[in-house]
C-alpha cells in the first residue's frame, strides 16, 4: 500500500490537501492524472447506467438541503458512530472498528450481543474490556466510556451563526432523489420501474478516516434509486447485483477474484433497509466496501411524505391504484473505486525491472503519449499530437531520455506511446509502443487514429 501511495503522489494522481500549510488530516486533492482517472470512471458509470438505458435519469441536487430532510430521514437522530478515547495515549477511535479489527485478525469470537456500531454503548464498553481490545497506537487496553458522535457536518445559513440558521452538508446523495421523486415522475412521464441517478459529493465527519483515499470526510458517490412496484423488488435487487459486478469487472477492469459480495447481517442493517449486501474489494490493507446494494423498501418516501405532508405516491394508470414504490439502491464510492483501480493495476515487472499501472485502457487517464526521439524534431511530434488529440486525451513529452520517458508513461498507466523519428515520419509512419507487452509496431500516420481507437475497445 505504501508503494501505491508513493506512486500516486509522485506521479500526480493524488496530493495531500493544503500541504504547504502542514496538511489537513485525511484530506486529499486529485492531481492531473487522478482527476482524469476519476472522471473516466464516472463517465463510464453514466454511460452504462444512464446513457445506454431507457429507464434511468440523471439529476444533480444541492449539497445543502432543508434541515427537515435530515430529520425525516433519521440522520439527525440516528446517524452516529461510537467514539472512545485511549486513556493512555489520547488517540480517538471508533469502538466497533477496534472490535472488528480484533475479530478479523485473531481467533477472538464475537459476543452474541455484538452488532457493530448498532451495539448498545454500555454493552460495547464491556465488550472492549472482555475481549481485552488494544489501542492500535500504544497497545494498551484502557478506553473512555463510549459516546455517540453524529457524523453530519454542520454549517450555517444567513448572517448569524445561531441555531435557527443551522444546516448540514449532505451525508449522502440519496435523499435528493427521494425528495425530487414526484417532480421527476411528473416531468419525465416514466412508468415504473425507473431509476433516478446522481453523482456528487457527500460529507461525513468520520472519527477514524484513513487508508489513503479509502475513507475521507469529503467523498464522491455514484448512486441510483431504482423505484419498483412492491413485490418486484427482489428481482430488481438480483438485476442490480449482476449489473454492479459487470461494471466492476468488464468496464473498470477489476479482477473478479479481488471482489466479493457479502451480506450485511440483519442486526447490522441500516434502519431503512430490508436487505443489504456489500461489494468489497481486497485492498492491500484488507477487504473494504466499494458499493452497498440495499433494498430500502418504501421507508424514505413514506418518511418524507409524513414529514412534509405532501403526496409522494405513484399512480399506476393500468391498475388504477396509488402506492409508494419500493427502492433498490446501488450506491458506489467513486474514490474507493479509483483506489481499487490503482491497486488492481499496480504491477511490478521484475524481469524487465519496471513498475507500471496495468489500467484498463478505458479508464486510463492518458490514452496516448506522444514523444519525439530527439527534441529537435519536436515540431513533427506536435503535428502528430494535434492529430491524435482530436479523438483522445494525449500528452506530449520531449524531456529526458526516451527510456526515462517510457518509464514515466508506464507508471502513469498510459496504454500507448507514439514515438516519432525523422526517418519513419518522412515515410509517413510512426512507432506505437504497447505498455503491457512493450512491443512496438510501425503504423501509418493516415491510419493512426483508427489503430488506437480499435485497441481502446
Amino acid at each position: 500500500m505504501k508503494d501505491i501511495v508513493n506512486l500516486s503522489q509522485n506521479r500526480g494522481f493524488v496530493y495531500q490537501w493544503s500541504e504547504i500549510y502542514g496538511w489537513l488530516a485525511n484530506s486529499w486533492d486529485y492531481g492531473p492524472y487522478g482527476s482524469l482517472l476519476k472522471e473516466n470512471i464516472k463517465n463510464l458509470w453514466l454511460k452504462e447506467f444512464v446513457q445506454k438505458r431507457t429507464d434511468n435519469m440523471l439529476i444533480d441536487c444541492s449539497l445543502i438541503m432543508n434541515p427537515k430532510v435530515w430529520e425525516a430521514s433519521g440522520h439527525v437522530g440516528g446517524f452516529a458512530d461510537p467514539l472512545t478515547d485511549c486513556r493512555e495515549c489520547n488517540t480517538r477511535h471508533r469502538a466497533d472498528k477496534l472490535v472488528d479489527n480484533l475479530l478479523e485478525t485473531t481467533d477472538a469470537v464475537a459476543p452474541a450481543n455484538y452488532a457493530g456500531d448498532k451495539t448498545d454503548s454500555a454493552e460495547l464498553d464491556q465488550i472492549l474490556v472482555d475481549l481485552k481490545v488494544e489501542c492500535p497506537s500504544c497497545k494498551k487496553s484502557s478506553f473512555t466510556p463510549i459516546k455517540k458522535f453524529n457524523l453530519m457536518l454542520k454549517t450555517f445559513l444567513g448572517v448569524t451563526d445561531d441555531s435557527a440558521s443551522q444546516a448540514y452538508l449532505r451525508p449522502e446523495t440519496a435523499q435528493g432523489q427521494f425528495v425530487d421523486f414526484a417532480n421527476v415522475a411528473r416531468s419525465s412521464r416514466r412508468k415504473l420501474p425507473f431509476g433516478i441517478a446522481q453523482v456528487g459529493k457527500s460529507f461525513r465527519n468520520e472519527i477514524t478516516p484513513g487508508n489513503f483515499i479509502f475513507r475521507t470526510r469529503e467523498f464522491e458517490q455514484m448512486e441510483i434509486e431504482y423505484f419498483v412496484t412492491p413485490g418486484e423488488d427482489d428481482a430488481a435487487f438480483a438485476h442490480w447485483k449482476a449489473e454492479s459486478l459487470r461494471f466492476f469487472t468488464d468496464i473498470v477492469g477489476l479482477k473478479e477474484e479481488n471482489l466479493r459480495f457479502s451480506p450485511i447481517q440483519k442486526e447490522e442493517l441500516p434502519h431503512y433497509s430490508k436487505e443489504a449486501w456489500d461489494y468489497d474489494y481486497k485492498y492491500p490493507f484488507g477487504w473494504g466496501e466499494i458499493e452497498t446494494l440495499a433494498n430500502r423498501t418504501d421507508y424514505d418516501l413514506s418518511a418524507h411524505m409524513e414529514a412534509s405532508k405532501q403526496n409522494l405516491s405513484y399512480f399506476d394508470a393500468v391498475n388504477n391504484k396509488k402506492f409508494l414504490p419500493y427502492v433498490i439502491e446501488p450506491a458506489m464510492g467513486l474514490g474507493r473505486i479509483v483506489l481499487a483501480a490503482l491497486c488492481d493495476a499496480y504491477t511490478v515487472d521484475e524481469e524487465n525491472n519496471r513498475t507500471y499501472l496495468k489500467l484498463d485502457p478505458k479508464v486510463a487517464p492518458i490514452k496516448v503519449w506522444v514523444l519525439p526521439v530527439v527534441k529537435k524534431i519536436g515540431h513533427l511530434a506536435k503535428e502528430v499530437y494535434a492529430q491524435l488529440s482530436e479523438d483522445f486525451v494525449c500528452e506530449y513529452d520531449e524531456v529526458s531520455t526516451i527510456g526515462k520517458r517510457y518509464a514515466r508513461m508506464d507508471e502513469i498507466g498510459v496504454p500507448f506511446c507514439i514515438s516519432i523519428d525523422s526517418t519513419n515520419y518522412d515515410e509517413g509512419n510512426v512507432t506505437v509502443r504497447f505498455r503491457d507487452s512493450m512491443e512496438q509496431e510501425v503504423v501509418a500516420l493516415t491510419e493512426l487514429n483508427d489503430f488506437i481507437r480499435k485497441h481502446l475497445k
